[in-house]
């Protein structure tokens, strides 16, 4: 186990406790969230620190996203709500999701301190968000607000 990451260990200690109670659907779920780290981890030859997990975890919960509106257009409310299930249970994973104005707050506070002041430093803005906001806000909509206040 490594010791610097304790978002991995709460992982496997929710595993464990999920395994004891007999919560079948909850292993599961959360043993795809850690054949998901190890696989990133013996492909990369690395040990994933809380903030690659938090990367890793949050597209997961996009594919998700994106598996349950293709499963609800496709009428397989079945599949759709297994997906809703998992993203309940990532999300256990992730840091609490910013506010509106926490995230606007943030954008400004980006664009000062990168000294952007205009389309093309948008890339100097997004480097400085990125890590403040992964796993905490939609990093589409973060990049169109950028993109909105630079243009």
């Amino acid at each position: 186990m490594a010791a610097g990451s304790e978002l991995k260990s709460r992982i496997t200690d929710a595993v464990k406790e999920a395994m004891r109670a007999g919560d079948k659907p909850r292993v599961a779920a959360l043993r795809l969230i850690t054949a998901a780290i190890k696989q990133r981890e013996v492909d990369e030859r690395v040990e994933l620190d809380d903030d690659q997990i938090i990367a890793l975890l949050s597209k997961q919960v996009k594919q998700r996203q994106e598996s349950i509106q293709q499963y609800d257009a496709n009428n397989r409310p079945d599949l759709a709500e297994k997906e809703r299930y998992e993203i309940g249970i990532l999300e256990e994973f992730l840091p609490q999701p910013l506010s509106a104005d926490e995230v606007e707050a943030l954008i400004q506070e980006a664009i000062r301190e990168s000294g952007a002041g205009s389309i093309q430093d948008m890339g100097k803005v997004m480097g400085l968000l990125r890590p403040k906001l992964q796993g905490r806000a939609d990093m589409g909509a973060a990049s169109a607000r950028v993109k909105a206040l630079l243009g």
